[in-house]
């Protein structure tokens, strides 16, 4: 990727992938990433769980009535799990880990998407049992990984939101 910019920009959530298995390697580098993620007084409260058996995902793409069917195609699957009990922004720290993994999978050319799995009835104990998630771990989210079978157009500067930054002049 030439800079951090144009990484963000082609970054774009996908979710249908081809057939292809992904390396040790990558999947090596994405958690690597993941791992050196910011973290509240540096506890780093997550558990990544990696999926790649292919039962394993199918059964994973029926966590939530829409919005998880991607892991049908997916190679992989990192599920996002933590100890709320060690701190109180555990929810933040999980979410700056998982995009921390949507951007190192954008940056090997993989697609990666996030699945929403906090707060949503069901999805919590499907993905715990069938990923042997340990009890006492609330899971956050899921990260769908593979090579992509689709393509999504980048984000085009001129239709960014730029009337939500509000400026400060204190």
């Amino acid at each position: 990727m030439q800079n951090f910019q144009e990484l963000c920009r082609l970054r774009r959530s996908i979710r249908k992938y081809t057939e292809e298995p992904l390396t040790q390697e990558q999947l090596d580098y994405i958690l690597r990433c993941a791992l050196m993620s910011p973290s509240g007084k540096r506890i780093n409260p997550w558990r990544f769980v990696v999926v790649t058996d292919r039962a394993v995902l199918r059964r994973m793409a029926g966590c939530r009535t829409y919005g998880s069917q991607m892991f049908d195609t997916a190679a992989a699957g990192i599920v996002v799990a933590l100890d709320a009990s060690l701190t109180d922004t555990w929810q933040c720290d999980g979410a700056i880990a998982a995009q921390n993994m949507l951007l190192a999978a954008a940056d090997l050319g993989l697609g990666a998407c996030w699945c929403q799995v906090y707060g949503r009835e069901g999805a919590e104990q499907l993905i715990r049992e069938a990923a042997a998630v340990p009890e006492g771990l609330t899971i956050l989210c899921v990260v769908s990984l593979g090579h992509p079978d689709e393509q999504r157009r980048s984000y085009d500067f001129d239709k960014l939101q730029y009337d939500k930054v509000i400026q400060s002049n204190i």
